[in-house]
C-alpha cells in the first residue's frame, strides 16, 4: 500500500513540475509511513518537507499543492495536511480488503520482497567453541540469527549461513587433555583434576568412549603425569599449560590427536544435533584449522605489515588499530611466536570477502564488544570496507522460575544447558521467547510463563490464534460448507465492521514489518506484530460468528480468517515456530 500512495505522489510531483510550479534537478524518494495515531490517517508523507527545501517554497503550501494535483483513486478517501506541510491520507475500507486477495495469492510468499536483489550475504553465528554443550546464551544467539538469516531472504537476499568452529589454538588442548586426565582416572589413576580444565559430565562421557574402545593403550602413572612440578597453589594457568605439555609428550603427537579429534567429533556431532533439535541449521561449518593449514593466518599478518600498521614491541608484534579509532593497538603474534584468535579472526574475515560476499553479519555475545572496532579497523587497513561487515552483539540472559531467579551454573562446571530448556519448555517456547526482545537489551526468560497455556504467554496465544481458524475450517465441513473463495473475494466489501476493519488494518502491516524487521536485524518486531495481530483475531473471534447461513457473507469472512492464518503461519516460519493445527 505504501507504493501505491508512492506512485500517487509521483504523479502530482511530476504534474507541478511539468507545470513549471517547482524546478527539480532529479526526483525525490517519497517515503511513506504508517500514522501512529488514527486521528491523523493511516499513512503519513513528510515529502513536501524535502522538496520544500530544494525548491525553496513554503513547505506547507507545497504539501496542499500536492493535495490538489492527487489523481483520483478509489483506495484514498481524503489527503489532509497536517503540521508544517505533512501529508495524511485516509484510505477507504476497500483498500485494506483488496489485501485479502493479494495474501491468498502469495501464501507463503507474502510479505516477501527483492530489495535484496539476490545479493549475497554471510550470517555467522553461534559459533560456540567446541568445548562443551550448548548453553541458554548459545540458545539465544541461535534464534536470533536464524530469524535474521530468515528475513534477510524473505527481502530478497541470498543468504549463507556459517558456523565457525574454533577447533585451533590453546582452548583445544585443554579440553584434549581433561578428557585424557579423565581417562587416565577411569583407568585407575588417581590424578588431581587442575581446576582450569573442563569440567562437566560431558568430560567423563567423551574419556569412557576412549577407555572402551582404546582400553590401557593412552595410560600413564600418576607419577609420569605429576612430574612437571606445578600445582593449581602455584598457578591454575601455568598449571594446565604444564598437563597439556605432558598430555603432547607422554602421548605423542599422534595419539595426542586422536584423543583430541575424538573431543571435537564428539562435542561438534552433539552441537549438531541440538541445533537440528532447535531448528537451526547452517550451509557451512567452518574450521579454525582451514586458516593453519593454507597459512591464511601468517598471510593476514603479513598483509598488515606490507600495508605499514605491523609493529614490534615487547618481542611480539602488534597491529596499529588506533591508527582506525581503536582504543589501543592489538596483539597479532605473541612473543612465543603463537597468532592470538584476533590475527585468526582477521584472516577468517578477509576469506569471507574472497569468497564473494558483498555483506558480512557475525551474531556474538555482548562479550565480544571490545573486538568489534579492531576487526573492523583490521579489514579497513586491508583496502576493504568496514561498513560491509555488521556485527550484532546479543545480550545475556538470565532464567527465571516465576519470580525466582535461577543459578546459571554450578562450582562443578556444570551449566543450564540448551538441551535442557529446549526439553522444558519445548521448542516452540524457547525460540520465541529468545528474540522477543531486542537483541541488544538484557533478557529475562521465564520458564513457568512459557509453559503456560493462557493469554499472557505470547506464543501460546499466536499459535492458539492460527488453531482456532484451523478449528472453525474444521467445523465448516461438519455443517456441509464449502469455502467458495471466489464469491468470498467478490464479496470482501462487506467486511465493514470494526472488528474487520481493525484485522484488515493489521494485516496490510505485515510486508511492511517483515521489510524494516531484516532491514534493521530486529525479529522482535515480527514478535510484536503477530502479538497484536492475534489480539485482532481473537477479538473478532469473540464478537462475530464466522459461519453465518448467508453464502456471501460467510465466504468473504472466511476469506478473511484464512488470510490471517496465512500470515500468522508466514510470520511464526520466520521465527522458526510452528503453527499447529489443534492446541
Amino acid at each position: 500500500m505504501r507504493n501505491y500512495l508512492q506512485i500517487l505522489l509521483q504523479e502530482a510531483i511530476n504534474k507541478i513540475n511539468q507545470d513549471g510550479e517547482i524546478s527539480l534537478p532529479s526526483l525525490p524518494t517519497i517515503r511513506i509511513e504508517r500514522s501512529r495515531s488514527s486521528e491523523h490517517g493511516d499513512f503519513a508523507s513528510p515529502v513536501a518537507l524535502g522538496l520544500a527545501r530544494v525548491c525553496g517554497r513554503n513547505p506547507r503550501q507545497l504539501a496542499q499543492r500536492l493535495v490538489s494535483c492527487l489523481p483520483p483513486s478509489e483506495k484514498v478517501e481524503s489527503a489532509v495536511v497536517a503540521g508544517a506541510g505533512f501529508i495524511n491520507f485516509f484510505m477507504t475500507a476497500r483498500a485494506f480488503q483488496g489485501e485479502i486477495p493479494e495474501i491468498l495469492a502469495q501464501g507463503n510468499r507474502y510479505g516477501c520482497a527483492t530489495i535484496g536483489e539476490g545479493r549475497p550475504v554471510q550470517i555467522e553465528f553461534v559459533s560456540a567453541n567446541p568445548t562443551g554443550p550448548l548453553h541458554i546464551g548459545h540458545g539465544r544467539g541461535a534464534a536470533y540469527g536464524a530469524s535474521v538469516a530468515a528475513l534477510l531472504e524473505a527481502i530478497g537476499y541470498a543468504v549463507h549461513r556459517e558456523y565457525y568452529v574454533n577447533d585451533a589454538g590453546r582452548q583445544m588442548d585443554i579440553l584434549a587433555t581433561s578428557v585424557w586426565l579423565r581417562y587416565l582416572e577411569l583407568c585407575g589413576e588417581e590424578i588431581p583434576f587442575p581446576s582450569a580444565g573442563y569440567r562437566g559430565d560431558y568430560i567423563w562421557d567423551i574419556a569412557a568412549s576412549l577407555r572402551r574402545e582404546e582400553s590401557n593403550a593412552y595410560r600413564a602413572s600418576r607419577e609420569e603425569v605429576m612430574g612437571s612440578g606445578t600445582s593449581d597453589n602455584d598457578d591454575q594457568e601455568a598449571h594446565i599449560d604444564a598437563l597439556v605439555g605432558t598430555a603432547k609428550a607422554l602421548l605423542g603427537k599422534d595419539r595426542y590427536q586422536i584423543v583430541m579429534n575424538r573431543a571435537l567429533a564428539m562435542l561438534l556431532n552433539d552441537i549438531r544435533d541440538d541445533l537440528g533439535h532447535f531448528g537451526v541449521h547452517f550451509d557451512h561449518w567452518y574450521h579454525e584449522r582451514r586458516l593453519v593449514e593454507n597459512s591464511a593466518v601468517d598471510l593476514a599478518v603479513r598483509s598488515l605489515d606490507e600495508a605499514g600498521y605491523v609493529y614490534e614491541q615487547d618481542g611480539a608484534r602488534w597491529f596499529r588499530s588506533t591508527a582506525f579509532g581503536d582504543e589501543k593497538d592489538r596483539v597479532l603474534v605473541r612473543e612465543n611466536g603463537q597468532t592470538t584468535y584476533f590475527a585468526s579472526d582477521v584472516a577468517y574475515h578477509l576469506g569471507k570477502l574472497e569468497r564473494g560476499f558483498q555483506k558480512l553479519i557475525d551474531v556474538w555475545g555482548a562479550d565480544h564488544h571490545g573486538y568489534v572496532a579492531r576487526l573492523k579497523a583490521a579489514l579497513q587497513a586491508l583496502g576493504k570496507d568496514p561498513s560491509s561487515l555488521a556485527i550484532l552483539l546479543v545480550q545475556f540472559v538470565s532464567l527465571f522460575r516465576g519470580k525466582e531467579r535461577l543459578p546459571m551454573s554450578t562450582r562443578s562446571g556444570e551449566f543450564i544447558t540448551l538441551r535442557q530448556l529446549r526439553k522444558e519448555v519445548g521448542r516452540d517456547a524457547a525460540r520465541f521467547f529468545f528474540i522477543m526482545r531486542k537483541h541488544d537489551q538484557h533478557l529475562d526468560f521465564d520458564l513457568e510463563l512459557a509453559k503456560s497455556q493462557s493469554a499472557d504467554n505470547p506464543v501460546y496465544y499466536i499459535q492458539y490464534a492460527y488453531a482456532r481458524i484451523c478449528s472453525v475450517l474444521r467445523q465448516l465441513g461438519e455443517k456441509g460448507y464449502l469455502w467458495d473463495r471466489r464469491q468470498g473475494e467478490q464479496n470482501l466489501h462487506r467486511l465493514c465492521e470494526p472488528h474487520e476493519l481493525t484485522l484488515l488494518k493489521s494485516l496490510s502491516r505485515y510486508p511492511e514489518v517483515v521489510e524494516s524487521a531484516a532491514v534493521e536485524h530486529a525479529p522482535h518486531q515480527v514478535a510484536f506484530f503477530l502479538r497484536e495481530l492475534a489480539n485482532d483475531f481473537h477479538a473478532y473471534y469473540n464478537a462475530h460468528t464466522f459461519l453465518v447461513e448467508e453464502d456471501s457473507m460467510r465466504n468473504a469472512r472466511l476469506a478473511l480468517i484464512i488470510a490471517t492464518r496465512q500470515v500468522v503461519r508466514n510470520g511464526l516460519d520466520l521465527l522458526g515456530v510452528s503453527a499447529p493445527d489443534t492446541m
